[in-house]
């Protein structure tokens, strides 16, 4: 797959929750390997940027799963580690406020307080439970991927409407944006 196949608001899957997956088979090999392409394509074409996860649903299939980028801090790294029906069973440390941006939604970034450390169930791609802890950007980033197998986008978090908006430039800078002229006009996010 290419990153032309992942969708954008307002698409109104990505609004949807998704199906449990009941059993591993090679059907869900073929989604994580397309999901994986289309993540490193849409890497690709971002000088700045890395593509940190990606859920099945951001390529129009409703099926609970996810990946998540093995190595957050080497662009050379193109792993990702596959969870399937990720759950969250508990949340821990505190709730910090921090920018993330999404392949959904196109161009605009924002703060978003999330917790810090989570503890997480999911199943392997050989079908195998595991439950593991995670903490700082990579507990961020699963509970931004496992919102989306519930139909949230990141911009559903987001409480204070000024100066809450940013895009990146042409370096990789954030910069803000306007809530009234650059945002609320733009009724995409919300439609």
């Amino acid at each position: 797959m290419k990153k032309e196949d992942i969708i954008k608001l307002p698409n109104d899957h990505l609004r949807q929750k998704s199906n449990k997956v009941h059993v591993v088979t090679s059907e869900t090999a073929h989604l994580i390997e397309a999901m994986t392409s289309a993540a490193l394509d849409w890497e690709d074409s971002r000088p700045h940027e890395i593509s940190a996860a990606l859920a099945a649903v951001q390529i129009d299939r409703l099926d609970r799963v996810i990946i998540v980028r093995s190595d957050f801090d080497d662009k050379n790294s193109r792993d990702f580690t596959t969870f399937i029906n990720p759950e969250i069973v508990k949340y821990e440390g505190e709730k910090i406020a921090d920018y993330e941006g999404c392949l959904s939604v196109g161009g605009i970034y924002g703060k978003v307080s999330r917790y810090s450390k989570i503890r997480v169930k999911a199943l392997t791609p050989e079908g195998q439970e595991i439950r593991f802890k995670a903490e700082g950007f990579l507990a961020r980033v699963i509970q931004h991927e496992i919102d989306h197998t519930n139909g949230i986008v990141f911009i559903d978090h987001i409480q204070d409407e000024t100066d809450a908006f940013y895009t990146l430039d042409e370096k990789g800078e954030l910069q803000p944006l306007d809530y009234d002229k650059d945002i609320k006009s733009n009724s995409i996010l919300w439609d």
